[in-house]
């Protein structure tokens, strides 16, 4: 379980970097009944992510994933060479215009906060991207079902981090997070795009590099 845990979690984290639900969470921190609603939105993210790897990794089972070494090596490739084809579309997408700060989520009960977390992982394409060789290596792993279990739940928790984190961290610290997430929003405004596209380069590059290196049998 370790050697998958090694290799799954780096690209867990690479999927968790969504700086578009970061800045929802933490809208949502600020509005009224701001903990409770948050935390709806955490639970429909993280229940989302769980729900949608938990079905990759079945049907990686089912379609009994094959063993061949090359052919484990094309689908590194395969992937890699999306996770880059994403990060190109979002470097040269023309960016949107900023909405204004007024937010459509200071109204939401928990029911609605609930609904938009499941919207937001839903469509949260980077982040799923990830979760596809992930699921990949998980489901082509020879551990047994309580171990998958574990990982694919250990996977869960870092992918949902941008939901679950600052809410966390509220808890905690209530002041110096509320500082912490102003100056992180302005941070997302202005690089967040930048940050995503050289995250998911290097999750392709990587995916790449192992899945070339292993058709050469180095």
């Amino acid at each position: 379980m370790l050697s998958v845990l090694a290799l799954v979690i780096p690209l867990s984290l690479v999927g968790a970097v969504s700086p578009v639900m970061m800045t929802e969470q933490t809208v949502l921190l600020s509005g009224r009944n701001g903990r409770r609603i948050a935390g709806c939105y955490a639970l429909g993210v993280g229940g989302t992510l769980l729900v949608l790897l938990s079905a990759l990794v079945l049907f990686g089972r089912s379609i009994a994933l094959p063993e061949e070494p090359r052919l484990s090596a094309s689908l590194d490739v395969g992937l890699g060479v999306l996770l880059l084809l994403i990060a190109a579309v979002l470097r040269y997408r023309r960016p949107r215009a900023p909405k204004p700060k007024k937010s459509r989520d200071r109204g939401l009960g928990p029911s609605a906060a609930l609904g938009f977390g499941v919207f937001s992982m839903a469509t949260n394409f980077t982040t799923l991207a990830v979760m596809v060789p992930v699921a990949k290596e998980i489901a082509a792993s020879h551990i047994d079902v309580l171990e998958r279990l574990i990982v694919v739940a250990i996977v869960t928790v870092l992918g949902a981090v941008p939901a679950w984190l600052p809410l966390a961290m509220t808890m905690v610290a209530p002041q110096p997070t509320r500082r912490l997430l102003q100056a992180l929003s302005a941070f997302i405004d202005a690089k967040g795009r930048l940050v995503t596209v050289l995250i998911l380069t290097a999750g392709g590059l990587f995916l790449v590099g192992r899945g070339i290196v292993h058709m050469l049998g180095l």
